[in-house]
């Protein structure tokens, strides 16, 4: 049994050490809002935070992130309070499809615990999630939106 802090709560499961912490996410604990993309950390559907900070779930195996707190993106907000990076993205209406999003939203919270007042540099450096709809001028609206938010 691995013991895991997932958004806030305690959860056991009994799975293979190696086995990526994506696929325990969404198929052992049913929190399906982490997406998977390309499997081998490129794209950044995957994104969840350990211990604040973004990580593709895609390639971690669950034993590594035992004892650190993750968190998902069921844990960033609710559709009645959401994060302030949720309602950045329905404010400049981002997504096309939304299939990244949720790892997208992920990877911008992280950025803005880091770095508060982000630069379109730091926007581009460090958020380098894929999306395929090509939503990245509105994606970076959001996150200066965001960050005026604080």
């Amino acid at each position: 049994m691995i013991t895991l802090s997932i958004n806030g709560e305690t959860r056991e499961v009994d799975v293979e050490a190696d086995m990526p912490l994506l696929w325990v996410l969404r198929e052992e604990l049913g929190l399906r809002g982490t997406k998977f993309g390309c499997g081998i950390s490129q794209c950044g559907a995957c994104t969840v935070h350990v211990d604040g900070k973004a990580v593709r779930s895609c390639v971690t195996p669950v034993s590594l992130v035992a004892g650190s707190e993750v968190r998902t993106i069921e844990g960033l907000g609710t559709p009645e309070a959401p994060h302030r990076v949720q309602q950045a993205w329905i404010d400049h209406q981002v997504p096309q499809c939304g299939y990244c999003q949720s790892g997208m939203q992920m990877a911008a919270a992280a950025l803005l615990e880091e770095i508060p007042e982000p630069t379109d540099e730091d926007i581009d450096k460090r958020i380098t999630n894929i999306c395929r709809c090509g939503c990245y001028e509105r994606i970076r609206a959001a996150v200066h939106t965001s960050a005026k938010g604080a």
